[in-house]
């Protein structure tokens, strides 16, 4: 009910009572409309922040799969203390020496008085000429080893699992983006059903003061009646309680007002203690328009960001499954590496860096894991089938909400049709009882129920204006029409 057609009706009842115009919502300070709350709301909501955030970290794993074609380098070193050097031999060693006799080489052993080789005590034959070598010779010094290399691994064929991955984290970064997009809409439903009852509770408190102003009138008519000996004090007590209960009631009203004001202001993100007043609490409204309730189910569902959620997510299992497959497939990468280390070896025995290069392949071939790998691709076979139940079960769910919400808005115009016809039969019903009381045919009890009714008819009018505003945003909702992207960015 707009607060003009309050002010219009009150210069009709009431006995010369004016009231001053109020200044429009668009010219007085911290006022808002629909379309900044939603903005403020999106902005300030630590939900959608944390949205925010996981899109980018969505991004960020896709660029890390995508990371895994490329050839990675990495650098490994170490130190190692030992306690004890290393060496060759136990003792020094007595090595037997050849000789060439002109035919080939042969050892020179030694001969007894007969001309005899002689054996040692251990039966071999005891050499003449031998090389000494030390023992001190043969030992090493590895008391401190530094050592490192700088390796590079290529993947060549991984089984599928990179192909599947770089999917899958661009599929994921797709859905943060809708969980994104379903989050603002709930917001935007949340703050539309909490701006609408400020503005609901802001015309029921104008329209309670009316009714306050329309008994304090009938009271102060009835006094006069009652000072000229044509009424009795039963008719002034009857007004006085109706008016101590709409004085009552207004109060209820003012408390439900500040609480609402509050719990937009928590929605926007401003402190529950602001002062916040809307545009559509003082302007004139126009009649509401005609809700368009026909729509394509095809292309409900390729609006609906939620299911759009359930779509990626029978995808990503799908290549869940490949990188299940994978498991049992062969792998192969090049490796190359530059490996160095001191003391080294590449020269002798030297207590300095030294290094070489080395290129390889490596095959890893799964032969026999007793049917671990082939469940494990089953059981992701299997969740992909899951996912796509879910998918058809929330396909169902949604026609039905669609078809619940459509017909809601139906029975909102309609109902709100009623209202506005009521409403003009309720205040040319006032109006009628208010000349009667005046020309003394119609009593106070009169008066009373005409006013009762003309309170009730406004009630009802803005309960159902408000109804129709929220069934209209929310079926712009179920039927993913809703323009929620102009309220943060969605750059992709």
């Amino acid at each position: 009910m707009r607060l003009s057609r309050f002010r219009s009706l009150l210069c009709c009842v009431m006995l010369g009572a004016t009231f001053a115009g109020a200044q429009t919502a668009a010219e007085a300070p911290g006022t808002y409309s629909l379309d900044s709350c939603r903005a403020m709301a999106i902005a300030n909501n630590k939900q959608m922040r944390i949205k925010a955030e996981q899109v980018k970290a969505a991004g960020y794993q896709k660029k890390e799969a995508f990371a895994a074609y490329l050839p990675a380098i990495d650098f490994a070193g170490g130190y190692t203390y030992n306690q004890k050097k290393l060496s060759i031999f136990d003792s020094d060693q007595h090595l037997p020496i050849q000789t060439f006799d002109g035919k080939g080489y042969s050892f020179d052993l030694v001969t007894g008085p007969d001309g005899m080789p002689v054996k040692g005590p251990n039966g071999e034959y005891i050499p003449k000429n031998v090389a000494y070598l030390p023992k001190d010779a043969m030992t090493y010094d590895i008391h401190n080893v530094f050592f490192g290399a700088v390796t590079l691994t290529q993947p060549i064929f991984m089984g599928g699992k990179i192909v599947a991955m770089n999917k899958i984290t661009k599929y994921a970064e797709e859905l943060a983006r809708s969980l994104q997009d379903n989050s603002a809409e709930d917001i935007i439903y949340a703050v539309d059903a909490a701006y609408w009852q400020v503005v609901s509770l802001n015309a029921k408190h104008e329209l309670a003061t009316s009714y306050v102003a329309l008994l304090d009138t009938l009271h102060n008519n009835v006094q006069a009646m009652i000072n000229e000996g044509v009424a009795t004090r039963s008719d002034l007590l009857t007004v006085d309680v109706k008016l101590n209960s709409a004085n009552v009631d207004l109060v209820k009203v003012e408390n439900g007002l500040t609480l609402s004001r509050m719990a937009l202001a928590q929605l926007c993100g401003l402190p529950v203690n602001s002062d916040m007043h809307l545009v559509d609490e003082n302007a004139d409204r126009p009649d509401q328009a005609p809700i368009a309730t026909e729509y394509n189910m095809t292309d409900v569902y390729s609006r609906r960001p939620d299911l759009h959620a359930l779509e990626l997510g029978v995808k990503i299992a799908g290549e869940k499954s490949k990188v299940a497959l994978s498991s049992m497939l062969p792998n192969l990468a090049l490796v190359g590496a530059y490996s160095f280390s001191n003391p080294n070896m590449y020269d002798g025995f030297k207590k300095r860096f030294n290094g070489a290069f080395s290129v390889g392949a490596m095959l890893t071939i799964p032969i026999w894991h007793w049917g671990g790998n082939y469940n494990k691709y089953r059981a992701s076979k299997t969740d992909v089938n899951i996912m796509k139940l879910q998918l058809e079960d929330a396909k169902e769910k949604i026609e039905l909400q669609v078809s619940q919400a459509a017909f809601k808005a139906r029975e909102a115009m309609k109902t709100y049709a009623m209202t506005q016809a009521n409403l003009t039969k309720a205040d040319e019903n006032l109006r009628q009882a208010q000349l009667g009381f005046k020309e003394g045919v119609s009593t106070t009890d009169n008066v009373m129920e005409a006013q009762t009714a003309w309170l009730k008819a406004n009630s009802e009018n803005i309960d159902a204006e408000i109804d129709v505003n929220l069934c209209r945003v929310y079926l712009s909702k179920v039927i993913g029409t809703m323009d929620y992207e102009t309220y943060y960015d969605t750059e992709k």
